[in-house]
């Protein structure tokens, strides 16, 4: 059973309003990049393949990090990690500010990266430990927020960083430090609050059970199908992401267009993890993302075929609708890790399937740059369209996994 709302001073879902603060602060790190790229770039005198090797450098830091802040979570509790998370985010945006080398701006990139993953893997888990019934709705609103807070922050980034790109990133960072520490000051994980961390009371979702550790998810053939389509719909989506304003230019779209499709994925990411998180809680999880990956697939498709006749409202409706089927993923997958492997490591093995989005760094930035530059850019995003119909197929094959307590991790 999930928590009684009596169990805390104040109402859970508080903890999911805070955990969403925080989560849109550290989501500006990934979302902003595609309008700061190119001021960044002018700055330290990065050429494009420069660039698109930096947004991979931040979704490795970003990866890589979520594992040991994980592990500290699921035993420690959240508090310390979110706020060292902020510091990081807040810092890596300091860098951007003075940076005048690419090996500076790498340097930014790293240690902003590390803190993003950091307040990623707190916020991402705080509804996975505290809901059992609406856990899908739950996460999609904190994953909402990865997004949505850039939503409304693009457009005034783009003018900002026109007129003066330090003080933009210094106020960005600014942003969120503030959130970051006010979230770290309110949340907190149902085992460290209450009189049994057992699974005995209501206090959280109940414990009791096989509690598997991510040795012993990584054996069962569920983590690897989950593991490849993560990495495939981060791909395909950090290529929407990173290259959406060069996209629209290269089909010689309108600057509004291209500003526009920022905005719109943005958009799209936010409202399908709502939209998806709580179809997930009404039909099957696994079922929910297989669909909606393959109308993902035909969305991009449409995008194409749009932005390649001139239609700029089309293929800004197209990347949006893209975006908004690629993301209520990431409203399930915490949930299905929690589901299938149980709550009390639930951190850090969400921590190690989201290492699938290494590879898919590697295909949205660096790959998808050398892509572009041998098959163009439509035949590259047809490509990305065939991956995701493919993860979507993949995902009907999923069942849930038969915990032994033979296989339990202490």
């Amino acid at each position: 059973m999930a928590v009684a709302d009596d169990a805390l001073p104040f109402s859970r879902w508080w903890l999911v309003v805070v955990g969403a603060l925080a989560m849109g602060a550290a989501g500006t790190y990934q979302f902003v990049w595609s309008s700061i790229r190119g001021p960044l770039g002018a700055q330290v005198g990065a050429s494009e393949a420069t660039l698109g090797t930096l947004f991979t450098l931040l979704i490795v830091a970003q990866t890589l990090s979520q594992f040991p802040a994980g592990w500290i979570r699921d035993r420690y509790g959240p508090r310390v990690p979110l706020f060292v998370g902020g510091l990081l985010i807040t810092a890596g945006y300091g860098v951007f500010a003075v940076a005048s080398t690419p090996a500076v701006a790498a340097g930014g990139i790293v240690v902003g990266g590390a803190g993003a993953g950091t307040v990623y893997t707190v916020a991402i888990n705080t509804p996975v430990k505290w809901f059992d019934e609406r856990r899908g709705l739950a996460t999609g609103i904190v994953t909402m927020t990865y997004s949505g807070l850039s939503v409304a922050l693009i457009p005034a980034i783009r003018g900002g960083v026109a007129g003066s790109f330090e003080a933009s990133v210094l106020v960005l960072g600014g942003i969120v430090a503030v959130s970051c520490i006010a979230a770290a000051l309110v949340v907190r994980d149902p085992e460290t609050y209450g009189p049994d961390a057992n699974g005995d009371s209501t206090t959280g979702v109940d414990h009791r059970g096989p509690q598997y550790g991510w040795r012993d998810a990584v054996r069962t053939w569920q983590f690897w199908v989950l593991y490849v389509v993560f990495a495939v719909l981060n791909g395909v989506g950090l290529m929407l992401v990173e290259k959406a304003i060069a996209f629209a230019d290269g089909l010689g779209l309108s600057a509004a267009a291209a500003t526009a499709a920022a905005s719109t994925i943005a958009l799209g990411d936010s409202a399908g993890v709502i939209a998806g998180g709580g179809a997930a809680d009404r039909f099957s999880p696994t079922r929910t993302v297989g669909v909606a990956l393959l109308l993902s697939a035909l969305s991009i498709v449409g995008a194409v075929v749009g932005g390649g006749q001139g239609l700029g409202t089309a293929f800004v409706l197209m990347v949006g609708v893209a975006a908004f089927f690629r993301s209520p993923a990431f409203a399930v997958f915490p949930g299905l890790v929690g589901e299938y492997y149980g709550t009390a490591h639930s951190s850090e093995n969400y921590a190690v399937l989201y290492t699938g989005k290494l590879w898919g760094s590697v295909f949205g930035g660096v790959a998808t740059s050398v892509l572009v530059a041998t098959l163009g850019w439509s035949r590259s995003f047809l490509l990305g369209a065939g991956l995701l119909a493919l993860a979507g197929l993949a995902m009907f094959a999923v069942e849930p996994v038969e915990r032994t307590g033979e296989n339990e991790h202490p």
